[in-house]
């Protein structure tokens, strides 16, 4: 058992004391509700200074939107229970699919406009004419946590998160040279290889709501800059070092072929990827070994004589996707030396028309119909309130709307709720204690802090433990609610019952909604990517005009890190991860041959428009058959053609110009490195030591 650290120990500590300044101050000001201070307290801290500071700013800015749609709605609805039950329902729902559209902390927003509304409407039905007071009040208790919980984060010992960015991807850095070093020695099967495929791309992910803090630590803006760029250069190594995989196994497993000097070059550039960050200002003895790789590499480059075998065009494919892997791995070594010592300029190595995308992919679909499903829960959860007429019924439906807005982004949100159900029993059981056991006994503030003191601290311990967070923070924020401080002592146990299994009734009631409306997990989800992902690949090999092929790259490389990790989590045995960055790769290679085609000869053309409407009509028949189904041999063949004639041509210019590798060769080398793509990511090596898929024709031999 792992015991909290001093960090952990301060931050609760802050926390703590945040939240009872938070509560005197509420109780000073004689706040109708002065614990809702405190529970806010604990909602927007964060052990970062910029976390902190933006979640209390999206939190008062989506209270205050909130609080306005609920004095808005209430008036002329509330005599229409069933309509204003739709209405509410709506407002939330429309918010919350808003929210899925930004992956950064501004979602929060949007996230706590949508479920406030209920949580001041709902309990003003019976007296409309309160619910103004009580969207003020609610407002002024909820700023005043937010204003001293970041004071607190940012006079009392702040961590800024500019400095922990790196420290916090140490193990992506670990994981990154694992997984280099296992591709280079032509691996991609097993469970540490795909446990670690998972990890990487899970942390490029999360690195998308810290970024978006930065601005909120007053960080420097060529800190954020390059911290983007490294984000970005994270991003595409993964799929980038995997494309060494196909040719290396084919050419060394498959074939045999162990060209003279490769392994030990292999060896060399997985060594060197292990090795620690350096520092900036020692920038040339850091650029010395992946020059001296490089150079290894020119020296190996197959003549265009060479490239008419399947070994050298393999080779020299291999080649220049490992010249790629270095200059993306010299820049991120960089980047992070460059974060790390606070040092302003960097040169970047790795330059390509696919970086500088913004764009990101979102499934409509499956946002639309999560939001549905709370958009119905809600409607169903009044409906079962008003025909019950039951007086703390509004509790219930507030808390279900919550859950099933907090979740509603996740593919398997029931055990999320069940959790939210869980901590909020515990903090029943815990507020009972304090209101019936422990308050009588209380007679000052300062009392009340010193037996509050105890479990707060510990439970603060733990929030910053990121499997411990949501539990953690649902018990201290629900148990200050519950035991509902005020500035005299009030307890009715049957009133105290009442009103708090109302909202232990309403998340299990979203618990069994959710569980019945979305029993399917992460497998549809990855159906649907993978579809999507196919889509665009016939886009790709498609004659349409692509408007802007950087930001159709970022949108799908974004859905790739997105399915890799729920991937991982279906189906360990097969890979299916492995596949989808062979589709990732054929839309790539795809979009250099349509780029590429323009420069080259009218027959080398018309090979290319082979291969490229064998790619479109294959993939649009898995499309049309909803499973990835057996490639056509009349497609490898064309793929076949298409690489001997590039080949030809390539070997023609290399005569009539000399060895020297003038662009129309360069154009001809990285036309033939496309097509082997394609071919190898279509019909890749060692078919037979993968299991094919169920239900799936075993894949034909190249003709």
């Amino acid at each position: 058992m792992n015991f909290p650290s001093a960090r952990e120990w301060l931050f609760s500590a802050k926390t703590f004391a945040a939240a009872m300044i938070a509560l005197y101050l509420g109780l000073a000001l004689e706040l109708p509700r002065p614990y809702w201070a405190m529970a806010t307290v604990y909602i927007v801290s964060n052990p970062f200074v910029g976390a902190t500071r933006s979640k209390a700013l999206y939190r008062a800015l989506g209270t205050a939107i909130g609080a306005a749609g609920a004095v808005l709605i209430v008036p002329p609805f509330v005599e229409s229970p069933f309509l204003f039950s739709v209405i509410v329902a709506l407002w939330t729902g429309t918010l919350l699919f808003l929210s899925m559209f930004d992956r950064t902390a501004r979602s929060y927003v949007f996230l706590l406009a949508g479920y406030t509304l209920p949580m001041i409407a709902l309990p003003a039905v019976t007296n409309p004419a309160v619910v103004f007071d009580l969207a003020i009040s609610r407002t002024e208790e909820i700023l005043l946590g937010i204003v001293v919980a970041s004071i607190m984060g940012s006079v009392v010992f702040p961590s800024r998160l500019a400095p922990t960015l790196v420290e916090r991807t140490d193990a992506w850095f670990r994981d990154a040279a694992f997984y280099a070093s296992e591709t280079l020695s032509g691996r991609l099967a097993g469970a540490a290889v795909s446990a670690s495929r998972q990890r990487l791309a899970a942390t490029v992910n999360g690195l998308e709501v810290l970024l978006s803090q930065l601005t909120y630590d007053h960080a420097r803006p060529d800190i954020v800059r390059r911290a983007r760029a490294l984000q970005g250069r994270m991003q595409i190594f993964l799929p980038l070092i995997s494309s060494l995989a196909d040719p290396l196994i084919e050419l060394v497993d498959k074939r045999g072929k162990h060209p003279e000097g490769l392994k030990a070059l292999l060896a060399d550039v997985a060594k060197w990827v292990s090795l620690p960050a350096p520092k900036l200002h020692d920038a040339a003895e850091s650029e010395r070994e992946p020059d001296a790789l490089r150079e290894r590499i020119a020296a190996m480059r197959p003549s265009a004589q060479a490239l008419a075998s399947e070994d050298g065009a393999l080779l020299s494919s291999a080649l220049w996707r490992l010249s790629q892997v270095i200059d993306v791995w010299q820049d991120i070594r960089t980047l992070r030396a460059a974060m790390l010592h606070d040092e302003h300029d960097w040169r970047p190595r790795f330059r390509h028309w696919r970086l500088g995308g913004t764009e990101r992919f979102f499934d409509r679909g499956m946002m639309l119909f999560s939001t549905g499903v709370a958009v119905s829960a809600i409607i169903v959860a009044c409906a079962l309130w008003i025909e019950s007429g039951w007086a703390d019924g509004a509790g219930a439906v507030t808390l279900a709307a919550v859950a099933c807005c907090f979740f509603a982004a996740l593919d398997e949100p029931a055990p999320q709720v069940f959790v939210f159900f869980l901590a909020t029993c515990m903090s029943v059981v815990f507020a009972g204690l304090y209101v019936f056991a422990v308050l009588p006994h209380v007679h000052d503030f300062a009392m009340l802090v010193i037996i509050f003191a105890g479990p707060f601290l510990v439970i603060g311990t733990l929030i910053p433990q990121p499997r411990f967070t949501l539990i953690t923070m649902l018990v201290a924020v629900n148990t200050a609610t519950f035991i509902s401080i005020q500035s005299a002592y009030e307890a009715d146990f049957f009133v105290f019952l009442n009103s708090n299994l109302a909202g232990v009734g309403g998340l299990l009631f979203a618990f069994v909604w959710t569980r019945v409306t979305r029993p399917f997990g992460a497998e549809l989800a990855v159906a649907r990517l993978t579809r999507s992902a196919w889509r665009d690949i016939v886009a790709c090999s498609s004659t349409a005009t692509l408007d802007d092929q950087r930001n159709l790259y970022s949108r799908m490389l974004d859905r790739l890190m997105q399915v890799l990790p729920r991937q991982a989590a279906t189906d360990s045995h097969r890979h299916p991860s492995i596949e989808s960055f062979r589709d990732f790769r054929v839309a790539l290679n795809a979009l250099d041959l349509r780029r590429a085609r323009r420069k080259l000869t009218s027959d080398v053309q018309a090979s290319i428009d082979d291969v490229l409407a064998g790619v479109r009509d294959y993939f649009g028949h898995c499309i049309e058959r909803r499973e990835r189904q057996p490639v056509p041999s009349t497609l490898v063949r064309a793929i076949d053609h298409a690489v001997a004639q590039v080949a030809a041509h390539t070997i023609a210019e290399a005569e009539k110009h000399g060895q020297a590798a003038l662009p129309g060769e360069r154009l001809l080398r990285d036309t033939l490195h496309a097509l082997i793509g394609v071919r190898l990511s279509l019909h890749p090596p060692a078919t037979d030591a993968r299991p094919a898929a169920r239900g799936d024709a075993p894949r034909q031999e190249p003709a």
